[in-house]
């Protein structure tokens, strides 16, 4: 595999390849197997843990980091275009991890073939490295991948995480719950997506106990302000639900609370201390499972 642009790329075997490859990574994540080579971090659109976390594993790995985290100080504020861009920073690196606001700007960024592409977020479209942090995050909670119900809570319609999530998990037999406001219900196609595959869904604009008394994950997401065109809109949604502790009683004991982070308030802070929360060490996950990825598309093996 030589890019990683999308979360459909993978076969139920690759995934659990990645996964594996991360375990070990979690065990003993400072090696020296990417020494000699240079990963560029092309950020376009901001972001705090994706592009830490692949920078630290390339650093844990042995190897030397390379790029820009605001398009304002790159040449694309100068009218630079994309293939230009990657094209140049081709010439110095081994792999580009890059995010851009534009969907298919990674899948256009691998067509042009220089060098391994890792998509980190393309607009509302994917983000496969948090599609595989997170199932790795629901493995090791779990215990195995197979037959949970997972209820998708918030902004359904633009959370690229939730759209490849349930992408991920199609190999698993899964069942989900589809929690939002109808401005931000589930799109069509995921929903289609759902159908094809024989997996079955319920949707629900009621955030009630009896959705996440029946549920082993409960994956919260935030409202995007930046999604949005009408920010009257968005004032009217950003607050619809919010999770807190006493929500939590009657829960499984195996449910865990996951969410790509950044939160905004659609989990209260008495959540933090509770068993149930497991965001903080969802997101370090992310380490092992970025030095898989880097590993994957350099043919690197551990």
């Amino acid at each position: 595999m030589k890019h990683l642009v999308s979360i459909n790329q993978l076969s139920a075997e690759q995934i659990i390849r990645i996964l594996d490859r991360a375990a070990l990574f979690e065990k003993n994540p400072n090696q020296r197997l990417l020494e000699g080579k240079v990963v560029a971090t092309l950020f376009f659109e901001p972001s705090t843990r994706t592009r830490l976390s692949f920078e630290t594993a390339v650093n844990r790995l042995s190897g030397r980091v390379i790029g820009f985290s605001d398009a304002a100080t790159s040449s694309s504020s100068k009218g630079e275009s994309l293939k230009d861009t990657i094209s140049m920073v081709a010439n110095y690196a081994d792999v580009i991890v890059m995010r851009h606001f534009l969907e298919g700007a990674a899948l256009y960024a691998s067509e042009l073939d220089r060098v391994p592409i890792v998509n980190a977020g393309d607009g509302a479209n994917q983000h496969p490295s948090q599609t595989l942090l997170d199932l790795y995050s629901i493995r090791k909670t779990q215990g195995q991948l197979e037959g949970r119900t997972i209820a998708l809570v918030g902004d359904l319609k633009y959370g690229r995480t939730v759209h490849s999530l349930i992408v991920g998990m199609a190999h698993f037999c899964p069942r989900f719950i589809f929690v939002s406001p109808p401005e931000l219900r589930m799109p069509e196609e995921c929903k289609d997506f759902c159908r094809q595959h024989d997996i079955p869904f319920t949707e629900t604009s009621d955030f009630s106990p009896e959705v996440i008394q029946g549920v082993d994950i409960l994956y919260m997401t935030r409202v995007q302000r930046e999604r949005f065109v009408d920010l009257e809109e968005y004032e009217r949604v950003k607050n619809v639900y919010v999770l807190n502790r006493e929500m939590l009683t009657g829960c499984r004991d195996n449910l865990r609370i996951l969410h790509p982070l950044p939160r905004v308030g659609e989990i209260a802070l008495d959540v933090d201390d509770t068993p149930q929360a497991y965001y903080i060490q969802q997101a370090q996950n992310g380490l092992y499972t970025r030095q898989s990825i880097l590993c994957e598309v350099l043919g690197i093996e551990p």
